[in-house]
């Protein structure tokens, strides 16, 4: 095997003989790519095609003391190193020119125990994937609400779904933690061992290690829920906004109704002349019995006329990969977010003004009805800390050219200055661009010195920098 030029921690350049790559190669269960491998593209490509970096090798991990051994590789040879579960946040921090790229393509297993509601899951698998596991036993762990996105970092920065009203965050239902960290060690973290550690994975992101498998307590869910999409022209966005308001408020738990404006796909339910035409989306689940369900949603059927009624029981993993086919990878893809405690008149005055800006069909903006059993954990419980959040917005652009980046990009930021005078300052780790450095520490709002704290003791080096970083005190780096 030939030398490779690889990044150093401190962003210089090493080489890194053939003999030592060979060694590691023959060490590992899974497999090292390098850029001669003829799976490397394969193995490197993310789902936000802006971001398109060349790690310097890739270790593809088989087992837990694959990540390890990746570690020890690292630690020795002074890399860089950045960590893949699914490859789907939209800061793209799993690769990087020259880094070593610790992947988890090939380790997707989920295993229920349907008894005790336990489920372990290795960290390449996707929300698809748990999903289908669950459900087989009539459970769910709640999660986010695009069935491609990864489990391992959705779940260390937090994550929140249709099923968080009822059940809380990702974090929420987290029961331990294996991982190996900046030092080589293998250690589990969970309520009863590491316990400060265990705090810290829950909203610090991928600060403190390489996480190897999640354990999830599991809640009765399904296999069908009351569920799907009434559709608004834009003409009427405020009236059903100011309506929206109070039901969103008095709704029960096990209700969750998102807000989405966008241009309508071409649904088989929706009428020619609405496809591609802006419309107001409230996209909705009850968490809970059917019968029930058909009651809580009488009152937002019942807001304005909607073009299209498409609300009905629904198998829930189908409707949790509903919005798959606007979420494909390959695509070029640029979000900013916000956290907000109310549905403000100011802020209703934005979104109506911004449906009419939709440069096209791949942009959006989503509101995320929080609260529930999300605001009902105390904001030092878990490092995620902004649990007095009622909505979270998301503006989302997406398109194909690379040509469009400029005015793409302008776009989403153009909307979200509009909006940020209504919101709390705070912002979900997992939706910050890789540019937003500036809002780390608004990211971690309370938690901020603990996870310092945390990171001083996990991680002094900051040898785990690819995310949304932490610095220990000790370095600048």
């Amino acid at each position: 095997m030939d030398q490779i030029d690889m990044t150093t921690l401190d962003g210089g350049t090493t080489s890194v003989g053939g003999d030592a790559l060979e060694a590691l190669a023959d060490a590992l269960d899974g497999d090292l790519v390098t850029p001669d491998s003829p799976d490397f593209d394969e193995s490197r490509e993310l789902w936000n095609a802006m971001i398109d970096r060349r790690p310097g090798a890739i270790v593809e991990c088989a087992t837990a003391n694959d990540a390890r051994r990746a570690v020890d590789f690292a630690r020795a040879h002074d890399l860089l190193v950045t960590i893949r579960g699914c490859g789907h946040n939209i800061a793209g921090n799993a690769s990087a020119d020259g880094a070593l790229m610790i992947s988890f393509s090939g380790m997707k297993a989920v295993n229920v125990d349907a008894a005790t509601r336990r489920v372990r899951v290795e960290p390449g698998a996707s929300l698809g994937d748990l999903d289908a596991a669950t459900q087989a036993h009539g459970l769910a762990v709640p999660v986010g609400i695009n069935s491609t996105t990864g489990i391992a970092g959705l779940t260390l920065g937090g994550g929140f779904g249709w099923l968080s009203r009822a059940y809380g965050m990702t974090v929420d239902s987290l029961v331990s933690v294996d991982l190996v960290t900046a030092s080589g060690a293998m250690i589990t973290a969970s309520a009863a061992e590491n316990d400060d550690l265990f705090w810290g994975l829950r909203g610090g992101g991928g600060n403190f290690g390489v996480v190897t498998s999640f354990e999830f307590e599991a809640h009765p869910v399904g296999p069908q829920v009351m569920s799907g999409l009434l559709v608004h022209p834009a003409a009427d966005a405020r009236d059903v906004l100011l309506q929206y308001r109070e039901i969103a408020a008095a709704a029960p738990d096990e209700l969750s109704i998102w807000v989405v404006l966008r241009q309508a796909p071409p649904l088989p339910f929706l009428p020619e002349d609405v496809h591609f035409e802006p419309v107001l989306v409230l996209a909705a689940l009850y968490a809970g019995d059917m019968e029930e369900g058909e009651r809580a949603f009488e009152a937002i059927r019942a807001v304005g006329n909607p073009i299209a009624d498409a609300i009905s029981p629904h198998v829930y993993t189908e409707f949790q990969a509903a919005f798959d086919g606007l979420l494909t990878p390959g695509a070029r893809n640029y979000w900013k977010s916000h956290d907000f405690l109310e549905l403000s008149d100011g802020l209703i005055d934005v979104m109506v003004a911004q449906l009419e800006l939709l440069p096209g069909f791949g942009y959006e903006i989503f509101l995320a009805q929080m609260g529930g059993a999300t605001n009902r954990v105390p904001a030092d419980a878990t490092a995620y800390p902004h649990r007095d959040v009622e909505f979270i917005m998301n503006v989302h652009g997406r398109w194909e050219d690379a040509d469009e980046d400029e005015a793409g990009v302008a776009w989403c930021r153009a909307a979200f200055d509009a909006a940020a005078p209504f919101a709390t300052g705070g912002v979900y780790t997992n939706f910050m661009t890789a540019e937003e450095t500036g809002r780390i520490r608004d990211a971690y709002g309370s938690s901020w010195d603990r996870l310092v704290a945390l990171k001083n003791r996990y991680d002094p080096d900051n040898f785990f920098r690819m995310n949304q970083n932490i610095r220990p005190a000790s370095t600048t780096g």
